[in-house]
């Protein structure tokens, strides 16, 4: 039996041998069985595993087929249906991440351990990125250390964000699956429903596993779906990602690595200085993820006509249109709320870091157009969104945020602009992105009259200030009996 869970691990010669390796393994009769034998599709826009049936992502499970392998097989297949974690089968998701970036990027490019010339040109870039952006923003450094990681240890550092972000979407799925049966019939079918179960958990952990993985090889850093996916305090830079995409822009590596740099710690900084910002981000997907419901009826289906030899039905059904969200006033609140949360992060993100890059790098217009471009394009933020828990976020507000950001500082300086993230009720919201010179220009709430008036009323024995509009001569205000 194999050491590792479920069999998704590399042989230990796949490292050194790599495409040698799997083509000594063909050799070896591992095309010879049948290309597909337990009908599990491919996963869209996973990228290839290699060899016979690289399509399938569950070919690193169950390894060539050969006679010799068959009944390893059925007992890791036994073993998955046997999971009875929660909703997402976490340790499938990790070896299949692991496994499909072991592969390599969609760009040919391959994996490889940092080393330490890497490692000390990233901790320069984010020295240095952390010491122009002092002159940009008026929040200090977020950065307790930089790290440079591989793509595998990427995929270490960010799985427990993804499980935060993902669990609640695989709840809803998981308590349907228990539903879709009449009540009278759930109690003699607990072992199927149990089975259903499973194969969901196995199935999302797929998925999971397998956009992840694909993510890990396009990813530059830990920031960049606008979200805090690694350890706080972290800034990250992945040097084998950075240098293809890098690699046709006609600018210096230097600059690259820089540029990027600037947008890690300036992530950093707004995660580690807006204390509430992480949770009401995490929270704006949950309450988004939480109105979501499932297509009672197409699951219904699939339970209908389950044949446990063909699983590969439920993996489509979770593909392709089970999730669909509420119809209702809350849920596009809750969608309008998760949509601005993250192009007001980015756009502050892209504002702070174009105001300290554009005086020091001649790159800078290219290097944000370009960034700028392929969120625009469906980016792997947008895809792995869409994927994980059915959410496409509309590139235009990023733009539309950046231009709020960056007029705010004209208006009221750095100080002002960044002095709006002390409450979350301070920023602007998606009407005000419609309209941002009317934010802009908008009188700002006195809060010395509220403070005034909690100190009298503690005092006691004061008339109520008068809070309906401001007083432009503030020594009217001392004449108060």
């Amino acid at each position: 039996m194999s050491d590792t869970p479920f069999g998704f691990g590399l042989p230990p010669e796949e490292p050194e041998d790599g495409d040698e390796g799997k083509k000594k393994d063909q050799q070896s009769g591992g095309g010879q069985g049948p290309a597909n034998p337990f009908g599990f599709g491919g996963l869209p826009g996973a990228g290839g595993f290699g060899g016979p049936g690289a399509d399938n992502p569950f070919a690193a499970m169950f390894g060539s087929l050969n006679p010799s392998d068959l009944g390893a097989a059925f007992q890791q297949l036994g073993q998955m249906l046997s999971y009875e974690g929660g909703p997402v089968n976490w340790d499938m998701a990790k070896q299949i991440a692991r496994q499909t970036v072991a592969q390599g990027a969609p760009n040919g490019t391959k994996d490889a351990s940092v080393g330490a010339a890497e490692r000390r040109a990233v901790e320069e870039a984010v020295r240095l990125a952390d010491l122009w952006l002092d002159d940009a923003t008026s929040l200090p450094s977020g950065s307790a250390s930089a790290v440079a990681w591989s793509r595998a240890e990427w995929v270490e550092a960010t799985l427990p964000a993804w499980r935060e972000l993902v669990d609640p979407v695989a709840e809803r799925v998981g308590a349907a699956m228990g539903d879709v049966l009449p009540e009278e019939m759930q109690a003699m079918a607990g072992p199927l429903i149990g089975m259903m179960r499973s194969m969901g958990g196995a199935m999302f952990g797929t998925q999971i596993g397998q956009a992840v993985g694909v993510l890990a090889g396009e990813v530059v850093g830990s920031t960049d779906i606008g979200l805090p996916l690694g350890p706080a305090r972290k800034a990250a830079l992945l040097p084998a990602n950075v240098e293809a995409f890098g690699k046709d822009l006609g600018v210096p590596q230097e600059e690259v690595r820089l540029y990027l740099a600037l947008r890690e710690a300036a992530h950093q900084r707004l995660f580690a200085h807006v204390p509430w910002l992480r949770s009401h981000l995490f929270g704006a997907v949950d309450g988004y993820a939480r109105g979501i419901k499932v297509d009672t009826a197409k699951l219904e289906d699939v339970v209908g006509q389950f044949d446990p030899q063909n699983p590969e039905q439920l993996q489509d059904a979770l593909q392709q249109g089970m999730f669909q969200p509420e119809d209702t006033p809350e849920q596009k609140a809750a969608l309008a709320r998760l949509e601005t949360a993250l192009a007001l992060v980015e756009g502050w993100v892209d504002a702070v870091v174009h105001a300290a890059a554009k005086p020091r790098l001649g790159s800078a217009d290219a290097l944000r157009e370009t960034l700028r471009r392929r969120r625009a394009t469906g980016g792997p933020a947008e895809q792995t969104f869409a994927t994980l828990i059915g959410l496409e976020l509309r590139p235009r507000r990023l733009r539309d945020a950046s231009r709020l950001w960056a007029s705010l500082t004209d208006a009221r300086g750095v100080d002002g602009r960044d002095g709006l993230w002390a409450h979350p009720d301070m920023l602007p919201t998606a009407t005000d992105l419609d309209d941002p010179d009317g934010f802009v220009h908008r009188e700002q709430l006195d809060f010395s009259e509220l403070d005034k008036m909690l100190g009298e009323a503690a005092g006691g024995g004061h008339d109520e200030p008068d809070l309906r509009k401001k007083d432009d001569d503030e020594t009217k205000g001392d004449d108060t009996e």
